[in-house]
């Protein structure tokens, strides 16, 4: 009958494993038998990187980011075996040690700290690890978190100010005469929060939209930031460009769509209201707008992980698709707080800067629909700023996730320890 294996301590050696035929067998690794597995359960690589391959990542110089045959630019002396290594090593990076893979952890179940070459340490994340790194990703490189960040919010921005402007001359006499009818003495302040909220409904699929691909580009310098390396601007679009175009294709149909079911709701309850029948009409309204919430952010939360996958996977776009789907299938509740918590946070920080600018076009400028020339232009900047800031955190943050993902189920931070060149 087969035993377990005894603890590993200094000064002594388990003893051999009797095989059915009496023979001892060998245990190489200190797990009871089975070489794949250590003491926590995980897979370790077999000697000399032979680490179970996991689906996606191609090398970010290639079209993509991390894989089975991950590269990266910066070159490290090779594997035992030839300029490669052997079978399932990493291209360019030494494996891990050839006398058995993974160290054993010490006794009493004290295992050792996790490598941390880059921005956070290469094992799952916890809630805080996560926010810390995305802190992290920005300060190791802000020329690409900040600078990429500012040229697409710019021109986000601007073509902002050009439908505010335009849609703001067109409906200002109407919105100045639904603020009148509901707040006539002007105590309220609906004139000075009508014009502002229109504009943003108008604009919010722009945003959405700049922001999505924003985040695509992003997610390529916290990639690298992940294994300690630095990627200049000019790296990150030549790599990225033609993935970016795909992510504006992505970004415009889930946009299409959400848009479309909320259009339909109100338009049934513009139906249901001409037609008098004001049960039906508050059913809908409560119990559909509700679904209709609660639909919306299931499919944005599936949905999440898609842009990391298509940037740095370097596959086709249904793989994109399918694989960015599958990675967020068990782990929704956990994206789903981290996202929400991190949303809360950022449109926080946006409002203590874009408020005041509201502020002070109302009541200082006299422009509270923001359709002279100097609301238009204060609205603008803090936009500009609240927008690349956030923006720049909320893109760390989903890379992280995607990143914590994939440890967590396919133990990608064997294969980013082996490319960073350190031994786990």
């Amino acid at each position: 009958m087969t035993t377990p294996s005894e603890p590993t301590t200094p000064g002594w050696t388990a003893p051999a494993q009797p095989a059915v035929g009496g023979a001892p067998q060998p245990d190489p690794d200190g797990t009871g038998g089975d070489p794949g597995t250590a003491a926590g359960g995980r897979p370790v690589p077999p000697p000399y990187g032979g680490a179970p391959t996991s689906p996606g990542i191609t090398p970010v110089g290639a079209g993509g980011g991390w894989g089975p045959g991950y590269t990266s630019p910066v070159t490290a002396p090779p594997a035992p075996g030839g300029p490669s290594g052997p079978s399932g090593s990493v291209p360019g990076y030494p494996g891990p040690d050839p006398s058995g893979g993974m160290p054993r952890p010490p006794a009493y179940g004290f295992a050792p700290p996790a490598p941390r070459p880059g921005i956070i340490p290469l094992r799952p994340l916890g809630l805080g690890e996560i926010l810390d790194g995305a802190f992290r990703a920005i300060r190791a490189n802000p020329r690409v978190m900040f600078g990429l960040s500012a040229v697409v919010v710019a021109v986000a921005v601007t073509i902002q100010a050009v439908l505010q402007w335009y849609v703001g001359g067109l409906v200002a006499g109407q919105i100045g005469e639904v603020s009148a009818s509901l707040d006539p003495t002007g105590e309220l302040g609906f004139a000075e929060t009508l014009g502002p909220a229109l504009a943003s409904v108008v604009t919010a699929p722009l945003i959405a939209i700049a922001t999505t691909v924003l985040t695509g580009l992003l997610i390529v310098s916290v990639s690298r930031s992940v294994i300690g390396q630095r990627i200049p601007v000019g790296e990150v679009w030549s790599q990225s460009w033609r993935r970016v175009l795909l992510l504006l294709v992505f970004s415009f149909v889930t946009t299409v769509l959400v848009l479309v079911a909320w259009g339909a709701w109100v338009g049934l309850l513009v139906v249901l209201g001409e037609s008098e029948q004001w049960g039906l009409l508050a059913a809908v309204g409560l119990l559909g707008g509700l679904g209709l919430l609660v639909a919306t952010v299931w499919f944005l939360v599936r949905i999440l992980l898609i842009p990391p996958a298509l940037v740095l996977e370097g596959t086709s776009v249904g793989t994109a698709l399918r694989r960015g789907w599958r990675l967020t299938r068990g782990s929704f509740w956990r994206l789903l707080g981290i996202y929400l918590l991190t949303s809360i946070m950022v449109a926080i920080v946006a409002q203590i800067i874009i408020t005041p600018a509201a502020l002070i076009s109302a009541f200082v400028l006299q422009d509270p629909l923001l359709t002279s020339f100097g609301g238009l232009a204060l609205s603008s900047i803090a936009n500009a700023i609240a927008y690349t800031l956030t923006t720049s955190f909320m893109a760390a943050v989903i890379a992280l996730l995607y990143i914590d993902v994939r440890m967590r189920r396919e133990g990608l931070d064997v294969e980013l320890t082996r490319a960073a060149g350190e031994t786990v």
